[in-house]
C-alpha cells in the first residue's frame, strides 16, 4: 500500500483599501456570492503492516475456498490418444466422482485436439450455454469450463500432455477447510532488495511435481539481506508490467512449512528496488490437493535460512 502525501494549502492575503470611492450610480442589490470552499488536506493513513497482511490473507482464503478454488479440485486425468470414456463407473478411462452419471460420454484425443461426445439426455453447459458436444478449448479460462451440477471440468495442456481437470463445489476438502496457520506478522520479514536486471530476459528451467521442466522467463535477480546475510532470488514474469512471481524454498520446509516450497509475489522493480514481503508467502495448490501441477523452486531459489513468515504447513501436507 502506498502512503498518500499530505496536501498543503497556501493562505490567501486579503488587502483592505484605505478609502472607498462613492459609487457614481446606485448599487444594485446583487446576491452575495459565496466564497468557494477550500479543499481540506488529505490525511495519509499510516501503514499498518499487520492489518494489511491480515486483509490480504483473508482475500487469499476467500479465493482458495470459492466454488472453483483449489480446494474444489477432485481429479486430474491424462488422456491417451483415441477414445477416453468418461463417467463415474469404474469401467471408464476417466473416472469422475460418485454422483455424476455412470457414463457421461467420450473424450477423443487426436494429436493436440480433444472433442467430447455427450450421452443423449445429459445437460451440460459451457460458459453458461448448453453444450451437447464438440471440440474443447484449453485456455483454462471460464469460456472453456464445462459444468454438470456441482461439477466443473476443463482441458489443460502441460507440454505434450493433455488432461482433464475436475473440480467439485461439494468437495470434502472445501467443506472441511479449517484455515491455514501462519507465523506472526513481522516487519523484519518485509525487506527491500536490489534488482539486478538481466541483459535480456532469459529462460529459466523450472521443475514441477509432474517430473518435467518448464522454461519460464526471468527478468533478473533480486539481491537482499536477511539476518546479516546476503541472499538471491530469481523471479519469473509473464510481462514487464506483471508482478514478479517467486517460487522459493527455505529451511522451514523440513518441519514447519510446506515441504515443496512456497510462492510469493512482488511488485515490479521501481528505481532498481524490489520489496519482498515474506509475510505474504503462501502455500502452492499442491499443499491442498494431489491433483495440482505445481512448479517447484529451482536450485538457485532454495534459501539456506529459516523464513519464519507467511503460511505454515496445512494439515499433514
Amino acid at each position: 500500500m502506498r502512503i498518500a502525501r499530505l496536501l498543503t494549502l497556501s493562505t490567501l492575503a486579503l488587502a483592505t483599501p484605505t478609502a472607498a470611492a462613492p459609487p457614481s450610480r446606485p448599487a444594485m442589490n446583487k446576491p452575495a456570492q459565496k466564497k468557494p470552499a477550500e479543499a481540506k488536506p488529505t490525511e495519509a493513513k499510516p501503514f499498518d503492516l499487520e492489518a494489511e497482511t491480515r486483509a490480504w490473507h483473508q482475500k487469499r482464503l476467500a479465493n482458495l475456498t470459492s466454488e472453483d478454488g483449489w480446494l474444489s479440485l477432485v481429479g486430474l486425468h491424462w488422456l491417451k490418444e483415441g477414445d477416453n470414456r468418461v463417467g463415474s463407473a469404474e469401467d471408464n478411462e476417466v473416472v469422475f466422482p460418485t454422483g455424476t452419471p455412470a457414463h457421461l460420454g467420450t473424450l477423443t484425443r487426436k494429436g493436440g485436439t480433444v472433442t467430447l461426445s455427450v450421452q443423449p439426455g445429459l445437460s451440460l453447459t459451457r460458459a453458461g450455454q448448453p453444450f451437447t458436444g464438440g471440440e474443447l478449448g484449453a485456455s483454462e479460462g471460464d469460456q472453456d469450463v464445462l459444468a454438470l451440477g456441482s461439477l466443473r471440468f476443463y482441458l489443460i495442456r502441460r507440454g505434450e500432455r493433455l488432461g482433464i481437470r475436475v473440480k467439485d463445489a461439494e468437495a470434502p476438502a472445501r467443506k472441511q477447510f479449517h484455515g491455514i496457520p501462519t507465523w506472526p506478522v513481522s516487519a523484519a520479514w518485509r525487506v527491500e532488495g536490489r534488482f539486478e536486471p538481466a541483459a535480456n530476459p532469459r529462460k529459466v528451467p523450472v521443475p514441477n511435481v509432474l517430473g518435467t521442466v518448464e522454461e519460464m522467463t526471468s527478468p533478473g535477480t533480486i539481491v537482499f539481506t536477511l539476518q546479516g546475510e546476503e541472499y538471491r532470488l530469481e523471479p519469473v514474469q509473464e510481462s514487464s508490467t506483471e508482478p514478479l512471481f517467486i517460487i522459493f524454498g527455505d529451511l522451514t520446509n523440513r518441519t514447519d512449512s510446506y515441504g515443496a516450497g512456497r510462492f510469493l509475489y512482488a511488485d515490479p522493480p521501481k528505481d532498481g528496488k524490489v520489496v519482498l514481503d515474506f509475510n505474504r508467502a503462501y502455500n502452492p495448490p499442491c499443499a491442498f490437493s494431489p491433483y495440482a501441477t505445481c512448479p517447484l523452486p529451482p536450485p538457485q531459489n532454495r534459501l539456506k535460512v529459516r523464513v519464519e513468515a507467511g503460511e505454515k504447513r496445512y494439515g499433514d501436507h
